[in-house]
């Protein structure tokens, strides 16, 4: 039996634990926090010939009482001895890591005595070698547990090619906000408004009429048009250099008709066009409906 070995390692409180939890779940032996001095006697019983364990996922962090450093060692002496192994490196950016600290009043490991805020970069630091050499890299910023689980069970379970980069496509209204995490902005209030068409108005581009409104101007085929060479020119430069995750947000006036038409069908096109996951969010549309609730309910 050929054993599948995942060490399981990143940014702390970028979610290493749950994705253990649900690699367990898909069927993997799973050991967390296992002293570095213990690692090579692990992996040797369990690769024994004859071993029932044919997968294998072990979970490796920073820790007060060892250097990381050790670790990397130990992997490439594992490796050098001829055992084979994925590394995968559990990732979320520096505000949302500080902001799931504070929210579950946990210390940092590398914080103590010092702000959260510390503790991370200087995490980011040490684990910036082994997020180099990841096979794969999952940025949990902005990802749903069924989502983590959808792409570990791609990659760990149903064997599927891994896209490093993840595509967010996003409609968003200018009047709530550019959203934050946006990596390409773009502006599609130059289209006119179905706002104003009393029989759309309360509507979204969700809705075919309003999609036929929308796309019905010459302009909006040309702008799509466009964006998508743009995005099939950017897409395997970006991946080339290393990014994993692409935002790409669309925003019109209130983030309902326009944004959401034009966000829809730049789904459609790209959709299993390339080495990318994709995913679709329209952001003021659920914020609306929010309101509209809250106001009926007032």
């Amino acid at each position: 039996m050929i054993m599948r070995f995942v060490v399981v390692t990143g940014m702390s409180g970028g979610g290493k634990s749950t994705a253990l939890k649900m690699l367990e779940d898909a069927g993997y032996y799973c050991v967390d926090n296992l002293p570095v001095s213990l690692v090579e006697k692990f992996v040797e019983l369990v690769s024994v010939p004859g071993s029932e364990v044919g997968k294998v996922a072990l979970g490796l962090d920073v820790r007060t009482d060892q250097s990381f450093q050790d670790v990397t060692r130990v992997l490439e002496k594992l490796r050098e001895a001829g055992y084979q192994f994925e590394i995968l490196f559990m990732d979320a950016e520096e505000n949302v890591l500080i902001k799931r600290y504070k929210e579950t009043r946990r210390i940092h490991p590398l914080a103590q005595h010092e702000r959260v805020e510390e503790g991370v970069r200087k995490e980011r630091k040490i684990l910036e070698d082994i997020r180099r050499s990841a096979d794969y890299v999952i940025d949990t910023s902005n990802v749903l547990t069924r989502e983590l689980k959808e792409e570990l069970d791609r990659i760990f379970v149903e064997n599927q090619e891994y896209n490093s980069l993840m595509v967010t496509v996003m409609s968003f209204g200018f009047k709530h906000g550019i959203p934050v995490d946006a990596d390409l902005v773009l502006d599609v209030r130059f289209l006119p408004n179905p706002f104003y068409i009393d029989e759309l108005k309360h509507k979204t581009g969700n809705d075919k009429e309003v999609q036929d409104y929308v796309m019905s101007f010459g302009e909006a085929g040309q702008f799509m048009e466009k964006l998508t060479d743009m995005l099939q020119f950017l897409i395997p430069n970006y991946v080339k250099e290393g990014k994993y995750r692409l935002v790409v947000a669309i925003g019109c006036t209130g983030g309902k008709h326009r944004s959401v038409t034009l966000a829809n069908e730049l789904y459609r096109r790209m959709k299993d066009k390339g080495k990318y996951g994709l995913k679709l969010y329209h952001r003021d549309v659920v914020f609306q409906s929010a309101i509209d609730t809250g106001a009926a309910n007032s």
